[in-house]
C-alpha cells in the first residue's frame, strides 16, 4: 500500500470520527422554535429529536382542531430546520462544503 493512500485513509478515518463526535454533540444541543405568535413552542435537539411541545390553552379550539395541528406542525418543522442549521454550521467547520456533498446522512 502506498504511503499516500495510507495517509488518505488515515485522514478519512479521522474525519469520520470527527463527524461522529459532531453528531453526538448535536444530539445534546437544543433549539427552540415557536409558531402561532408564540402559542406553540417546540424544543428539539440538533440531532432531530423532539424533546418538548408546549401549547398555550388559548390555541385549543374544539371547533377547529386542524388549526392546532397546523400550528404544531409549523413549530416542529421550524425547530427541526433550526437544529439542522446548527448541525450544518458545525459540520461546515470540518467540511468546507458542509453536508451538501453528502446528501442526507443518517442522523443528520
Amino acid at each position: 500500500m502506498s504511503a499516500d493512500f495510507e495517509k488518505l485513509a488515515e485522514q478519512a478515518m479521522k474525519m469520520q470520527a470527527e463527524l461522529q463526535r459532531l453528531q453526538e454533540e448535536a444530539a445534546k444541543q437544543t433549539v427552540t422554535a415557536t409558531a402561532g405568535g408564540g402559542l406553540v413552542t417546540v424544543t428539539a435537539t440538533a440531532g432531530g429529536e423532539i424533546l418538548k411541545v408546549e401549547i398555550d390553552p388559548k390555541l385549543i379550539d374544539p371547533d377547529d382542531p386542524e388549526m392546532l395541528g397546523d400550528v404544531v406542525t409549523a413549530a416542529v418543522n421550524e425547530a427541526l430546520q433550526d437544529g439542522h442549521a446548527l448541525l450544518e454550521s458545525k459540520v461546515s467547520e470540518l467540511l468546507p462544503g458542509g453536508l451538501e456533498g453528502f446528501g442526507h446522512l443518517p442522523g443528520m
